[in-house]
C-alpha cells in the first residue's frame, strides 16, 4: 500500500513524500504585494514538504483583498518572487503558488489605490473585513462585474500563471475555494446572473473552467490545479440543491483541460458541515489524475485516506505552520510544536520563522513551545 513518506510523480515533476503545506494566508508581504526575504526564509524552511502551495497571491489588483497579501500581477512581484523558489528548489523542494482572487471578500483599504471590489453580482459578504488602517470593517457593496471586465479578469489569470513560472514556480493552484471569485461565479447563492455567466448550472461553470482553459494555455496543465470546497461557508457560502452536480460537472470539464491535480478542502474543522463522502467517493471515481485532499487531518487519518486509495496526496496547514521539520517530525515519532493563533496573520517573524526545528544532531524529544 501506499504511505505518505514514499515519493510521488505529480505530472513531469517527483515529490518527495505525499505531504502537501496547504495554502496559508500569513500577510508578510508589504503594501505593494511584494514577496520579501522573509517569505524566502518561511518557505525554504518547510521545503520538506513533497509539495509546498503558497498562500493566496493576488493575480490582479482588484483581487488583493486581504491585508499584506502578496501579488503576480507585476513585474517587481514576479522578481521577489524568485528568492522564494529558490530557496525551497535549493532544498529539494516543489513549490506551486496559489492564484487567489478574493472577490467581494475584500475592502478597499487593503487594495492598491484605484482598484475595485468585483464580484459576479452586487452581493455584500456577510461579517467584517480586518485593515491595518481601521482595524475591522463590513464588507462593501462590490461592483457586478461586466463582459469585458469578466474577460480581463480570466486574462489576467493567465498572465499571473506565466508570471509564476517565469518566478521559478513549478506550477499554480487556482483557488475555487473559501468563497473568493472563482466560487462566488460557481454559486448560485453569490451568482444571481442571467447572462452568459449566470444561470444553469453549465453558466455559473464557465468562468471556472475558462479561466482554467486561459492558464493552462498559457503554461500547460501539467503545472496547473484547483482548489474547491464545496459545503465550506467561508465568504458567506452556503450548500444549495445542485451542489454535488455542480462539482461534479466542474470536475469533468477541468479533467478535459488535463489539470494536473484537483485539491478538495474539507472545512469540517472550521466549522462547515464535512463534504459527504458520497461526494468524495463520486470526486474520486470522476477525477482520474492526482487528487489532494486537505483540512481536518492527522497523521493518522492522512495514512488512512493515502492507505484506502481514497486520495493521493494529504494536505497539511497548521502543522506546517509551527513545525519547518514536521516531516522530520513524524517520520521519527517526535513531538509537534504548540501552535500560536494570535502571530497567524501579525507582521513580522514572530509566528512565522522562528519556529524551532529540531536540532540537527540532537534526535531527543523537543518540549512543546510557543515562539518567544
Amino acid at each position: 500500500m501506499p504511505t505518505l513518506f514514499e515519493p510521488y510523480g505529480l505530472g513531469p515533476i517527483t515529490l518527495s513524500n505525499r505531504l502537501v503545506m496547504n495554502p496559508m494566508t500569513r500577510s508578510r508581504s508589504n503594501g505593494a504585494g511584494l514577496a520579501g526575504a522573509m517569505m524566502a526564509d518561511y518557505y525554504g524552511q518547510r521545503a520538506s514538504a513533497g509539495l509546498i502551495i503558497t498562500e493566496g497571491t493576488a493575480p490582479t489588483p482588484s483581487g488583493k483583498g486581504y491585508a499584506r497579501i502578496p501579488g503576480l500581477w507585476s513585474e517587481k512581484q514576479t522578481e521577489s518572487w524568485k528568492p522564494v523558489t529558490a530557496a525551497v528548489h535549493a532544498k529539494g523542494g516543489r513549490i506551486f503558488a496559489q492564484l487567489m482572487h478574493t472577490g467581494r471578500v475584500s475592502h478597499t483599504d487593503n487594495m492598491p489605490h484605484g482598484a475595485t471590489i468585483v464580484a459576479p453580482s452586487a452581493l455584500a459578504a456577510p461579517g467584517k473585513m480586518f485593515t491595518d488602517s481601521k482595524g475591522l470593517q463590513d464588507h462593501p457593496l462590490p461592483h457586478a462585474m461586466n463582459e469585458d471586465e469578466i474577460l480581463h479578469t480570466i486574462t489576467s489569470f493567465a498572465k499571473s500563471a506565466a508570471n509564476a513560472v517565469a518566478a521559478g514556480f513549478d506550477g499554480v493552484e487556482l483557488h475555487g475555494a473559501n468563497g473568493y471569485l472563482i466560487e462566488e461565479f460557481l454559486s448560485p447563492v453569490t451568482n444571481q446572473r442571467k447572462d452568459a455567466w449566470g444561470g444553469s448550472v453549465e453558466k455559473r461553470l464557465r468562468f471556472a473552467l475558462e479561466t482554467a482553459k486561459a492558464v493552462t494555455a498559457a503554461i500547460g496543465g501539467e503545472k496547473v490545479g484547483m482548489r474547491i470546497s464545496p459545503y465550506g461557508l467561508n465568504g458567506g457560502m452556503q450548500a444549495y440543491p445542485e451542489i454535488d452536480e455542480t462539482y461534479l460537472a466542474l470536475a469533468k470539464g477541468l479533467g478535459e483541460l488535463n489539470l494536473v491535480y484537483l485539491h478538495l478542502a474539507d472545512h469540517e474543522a472550521l466549522g462547515a458541515p464535512a463534504v459527504p463522502a458520497s461526494l468524495r467517493d463520486s470526486l474520486r471515481k470522476a477525477w482520474s489524475r492526482t487528487l489532494l485532499i486537505g483540512g481536518s487531518l492527522d497523521l493518522a487519518s492522512a495514512e488512512k485516506l493515502i492507505q484506502g486509495g481514497k486520495a493521493d496526496l494529504a494536505g497539511f496547514g497548521r502543522a506546517f505552520l509551527a513545525n519547518p521539520d514536521l516531516v522530520r517530525r513524524w517520520t521519527e515519532g517526535k513531538p509537534l510544536n504548540k501552535i500560536d493563533p494570535d502571530t497567524f496573520y501579525t507582521p513580522g517573524i514572530k509566528g512565522y520563522t522562528d519556529y524551532p526545528a529540531l536540532p540537527a544532531a540532537d534526535a531527543a524529544p523537543a518540549a512543546e513551545v510557543v515562539p518567544a
